[in-house]
Parts: structure tokens; sequence; C-alpha cells
């Protein structure tokens, strides 16, 4: 079974920086998009950064200039870099990824269990 864990989360205040790691292990053969969301309790889980496996990347208006998503292909890792950090970034931000366990497979999404990010002013 594929599995993603993040860490790297934490409490951190107004202006400062975060990295957030998510590693990928399992049967993998190859990852294509990976994705970070971030979800506030009661809302829905939006997404904030996304990376292709040609590292195009795409992010939400609220982040950007400020978050930076990579990837390391030989580790089955996607990094988020988080700075000149607001309160309003505060949340749960989740690892998304669309794996092939097999040449032939199709690509089946899996998602991390949730890294707290708390945003102090």
């Amino acid at each position: 079974q594929v599995q993603l864990v993040e860490s790297g989360g934490g409490l951190v205040q107004a202006g400062g920086s975060l990295r957030l790691s998510c590693a990928a292990s399992g049967p993998i053969f190859r990852i294509n998009a990976m994705d970070w969301y971030r979800q506030v309790p009661g809302k829905q889980r939006d997404l904030v950064a996304y990376i292709n496996s040609g590292d195009i990347t795409n992010y939400a208006d609220s982040v950007k200039g400020r978050f930076t998503i990579f990837r390391d292909n030989a580790k089955n890792t996607v990094y988020l870099e988080m700075n000149s950090l607001k309160p309003e970034d505060t949340g749960v931000y989740y690892c998304h990824a669309a794996v092939q366990t097999t040449p032939l497979s199709s690509q089946v999404g899996y998602w991390g269990q949730g890294t707290q990010v708390t945003v102090s002013s």
C-alpha cells in the first residue's frame, strides 16, 4: 500500500517560515502530480500548491510569491517552502499524490495524514 507521511508543521509567528515535507513509500512505479491542500475547521480542503511530473507548478492566489512547491523524484518527496507566513495560513496541510503502482496501472490518488500549521499574530 502506498503511504504518504508529512512532516514539518508547527507553531510559528507571523512573518516566519516553515518547510513541509511529504515522503511517499510503497509499491511506486511513478508519481505524477503532487499537491498540498489546506483545511480549516468547518471548511473544505482547498488546493494550495501543485506540481506535476514536468515540474510545472501552480499556486492559490493567496500564497503566490510566498510559497514554493518542489519535489525530489529520487526520494519520492514533495516539499512546500512557506515564507512570510500569515495567520490566515493556519490550518491542517495535507499532501496528495497521483501514483501509478505498475507501468500499466491507472494513477490513484493518495493522501497523507495531515500536519498542523499554526501562525500566530
